[in-house]
């Protein structure tokens, strides 16, 4: 995948988790542009193993000047976003790809119906001013438990469209009530938690909402857990997963080229065959089907991890 080495030209705290950060061409050049929904991935060298984490961009998809993510810190994940908040400083050089866009607006909707929570709002900033851009019919809700945690308030304009739901004041998101009585050919695209994206899903079934009108993204973080082993077929080599590696960095540490995009669980891009299970394939992605999985024949190595006595892939 295409990829730039950016200077890092801003570091600004949004809440005491999230802090926002801009990335620059170090010798001004303009970066490719982009559409609202897209993504970056951002290397980041830590003690040894060379992490690649998925940030959706919040800046202007039509000012090549910049890239601007936002990212909250989980004390309780494999540590990239650790490094973004503890290592990461202005005036550093970082390998970034891309823009890659999995969660396009569909232009060819009457309306737009935007729904996020918490973290979930970054990439639908870029969608705002897209659809402002293009002077497209649109509502936004974000819906967060607390103001203090509310990133997005800091970074979306005053607009009547513009919708806060803050549940410690009350003012609970319902998507029954969002979306009963939208017109027809309004599409919905939700961002955030996957019970709200599940919960935006069983609304629109109840409503009678066809299927191709709903949009969602969920980026998953690789989770630690148990190393394990991994036996490659083409080649007899085995190689252990650490508890805070995932299957695909250690396949790539192993010089494996395996393609990849969100490396969230979301594209496809790295979807690995099974040709040996013996034990229980944790499946941690949202991109296989329910009988793929229980077939166990499938793997997402982006975030999906293994207990067992056996797995050997088709690699």
């Amino acid at each position: 995948m295409t990829s730039l080495m950016l200077r890092v030209t801003e570091v600004a705290p949004l809440t005491p988790l999230v802090t926002r950060f801009r990335f620059e061409h170090p010798e001004g050049a303009a970066l490719p542009l982009f559409s609202g929904g897209a993504h970056v991935v951002v290397e980041m060298p830590d003690e040894g193993t060379l992490r690649r984490n998925a940030y959706s961009l919040i800046s202007d998809p039509l000012d090549g000047s910049g890239y601007g993510i936002a990212v909250r810190r989980e004390d309780g994940g494999r540590g990239g976003s650790r490094y973004m908040h503890s290592h990461v400083a202005v005036g550093d050089m970082l390998r970034v790809t891309a823009p890659v866009n999995l969660f396009g607006l569909d232009l060819r909707a009457r309306r737009h119906v935007l729904i996020a929570g918490g973290i979930g709002i970054t990439p639908m900033l870029s969608q705002l001013r897209q659809l402002d851009r293009l002077q497209l019919p649109y509502e936004l809700h974000y819906a967060a438990r607390s103001r203090s945690e509310a990133a997005g308030l800091k970074l979306l304009p005053e607009a009547p469209q513009i919708h806060v739901h803050i549940s410690e004041e009350g003012n609970r998101m319902d998507p029954g009530a969002i979306l009963s009585g939208q017109p027809l050919g309004t599409h919905v695209y939700t961002c955030g938690p996957e019970g709200l994206i599940a919960a935006v899903e069983d609304a629109a079934g109840r409503l009678g909402w066809p299927g191709g009108a709903l949009h969602s993204e969920a980026f998953l973080a690789p989770p630690p857990g148990k190393p394990f082993d991994v036996t490659l077929a083409r080649s007899g080599v085995t190689i252990t997963v650490g508890a805070h590696q995932s299957l695909l960095e250690a396949l790539e540490a192993a010089g494996v080229k395996i393609p990849w995009s969100c490396r969230g669980g979301a594209c496809g891009q790295c979807e690995s065959a099974v040709l040996s299970c013996k034990g229980r394939i944790e499946h941690n992605d949202h991109w296989l089907s329910d009988d793929d999985r229980a077939a166990q024949a499938k793997i997402m190595p982006c975030v999906s991890r293994f207990q067992g006595e056996e797995l050997i892939l088709e690699r």
